[in-house]
């Protein structure tokens, strides 16, 4: 791992004027006062759908049980119809009413076995056998359906005499048993109809951060082309002037040049990148470098390179060093402009992917905010709009098919942010 070597250091002329600041702080508040809104709807409509999921349990398990009772109410009408057809030589008028109940019972379509004294099924009802089935094949589904009743329900006894009883064994009806699994159908809809509107809140939440960014930055790339213009004028005539230091039009000609990237990054943004094939380990080192004139000379920046020699990454370099100087701005603001950077660039060969670890030495971040980082309009400091890091995962995973994430982050000792991009083919490049 080499370190950056330290360069002199240049003062920037420019701040943030009051007005600026309280665009930015009426900015950051319009966003947040956006997505705070957004997530009371989310959990209002959470609310409801868990009110429906809850309401419609209660109700459908009410509706089972008193089907269950009902059900429970005929078989052992059913059993007492057996009773009394074992035992008497009812008229014909009984007899028609011994065969409604019968009916009954087969028009709700509960199964039912009749266990006679001998412990043999004597009587069924509503049992399926297939066509044509053997007196095996339909001995065999009696006792299956047999077996699984007695796990079911408690046996209703048929009393035919007092040393003769008999058993009914019953399971619930089909249409009870819809009902019984109907809840969790329809819970499983509910979830369902919540995860799509989920989606569509983060597919709005999108298209308005598209919205924001978008105009954001092309508002801001036209502000800036005005006093560029300006800017380039100012240098040729310093360095005209016999009695200037070339070398401050120089270092001037470098941060117009500066702004000039700047200008064409906010540019980009909305529009589809242009892509390349540029050697990430050289594009990181050469940026750091620049970088390094412009933090504070108390940030010692470290490279770890373990690529390959010619490496390559299909990516954007102005988008690209955005990321990196993004990340490591919000380093040295973190570590109060003391500490290391450390920048590891790890080959993944089993995955054809190229790994970027930037890790500080500052104060870390709470677990509370971990899952804000991104969030545009989110920032602990007092200055700034909250939109780096937002723009740096936007850039990296929408622009780049990348990822960027928070690889590991302990208060009071550090933070790791991971950069993940595939390479390119080294036969094809």
């Amino acid at each position: 791992m080499k370190e950056i070597p330290p360069v002199k250091q240049r003062k920037s002329g420019f701040r943030m004027q009051p007005v600026a600041l309280l665009n930015s702080l009426k900015l950051r508040r319009s966003l947040l006062d956006s997505y705070g809104q957004k997530n009371i709807y989310k959990i209002l409509i959470g609310f409801n759908l868990f009110l429906i999921s809850v309401g419609s349990l209660f109700y459908t398990n009410d509706l089972v049980n008193k089907l269950e009772e009902r059900e429970l109410r005929q078989v052992k009408l059913f059993a007492e119809s057996l009773r009394y057809a074992i035992n008497s030589d009812y008229d014909e008028d009984l007899n028609s009413i011994m065969e409604m109940i019968r009916e009954a019972n087969t028009f709700y379509e509960i199964p039912a076995i009749y266990i006679d004294e001998n412990n043999m099924p004597a009587a069924h009802n509503n049992l399926s056998f297939p066509k044509n089935a053997s007196p095996d094949t339909q001995e065999r589904i009696i006792q299956e359906n047999l077996a699984q009743m007695e796990e079911e329900h408690e046996p209703i006894a048929v009393e035919i005499s007092a040393d003769r009883v008999g058993y009914v064994y019953y399971s619930n009806s089909f249409l009870l048993t819809q009902l019984r699994y109907y809840p969790y159908i329809q819970l499983s809809g509910i979830f369902i109809i919540g995860f799509l509107a989920y989606l569509a809140f983060s597919s709005a939440r999108r298209a308005e951060q598209n919205q924001v960014w978008v105009g954001l930055a092309k508002e801001t790339a036209h502000q800036l082309g005005t006093p560029l213009s300006s800017l380039m004028a100012w240098t040729e005539y310093f360095r005209s002037d016999p009695d200037m230091d070339p070398s401050i039009a120089d270092e001037i000609e470098k941060d117009v040049q500066r702004l000039e990237m700047i200008t064409t990054r906010f540019s980009n943004i909305g529009s589809l990148p242009t892509l390349k094939e540029e050697e990430i380990a050289t594009l990181i080192t050469d940026f750091i470098k620049y970088l390094q004139r412009r933090v504070s000379s108390k940030v010692k920046f470290y490279i770890d390179n373990q690529l390959l020699e010619g490496q390559t990454v299909l990516l954007n370099r102005n988008l690209f060093e955005w990321v990196i100087e993004n990340i490591c701005k919000n380093a040295v603001d973190a570590m109060g402009g003391v500490g290391e950077i450390r920048i590891s660039l790890v080959p993944m060969l089993m995955h054809n992917e190229v790994v970027v670890d930037i890790q500080d030495t500052g104060k870390g971040i709470s677990k509370a905010n971990l899952a804000k980082i991104f969030r545009p309009g989110f920032s602990t400091k007092k200055r700034g709009w909250g939109l780096g890091l937002t723009l740096a995962k936007r850039i990296i995973e929408n622009y780049h098919s990348g990822k960027l994430i928070v690889k590991s982050s302990e208060p009071g000792k550090g933070t790791t942010f991971r950069i993940t991009m595939k390479v390119t083919d080294q036969k094809a490049a």
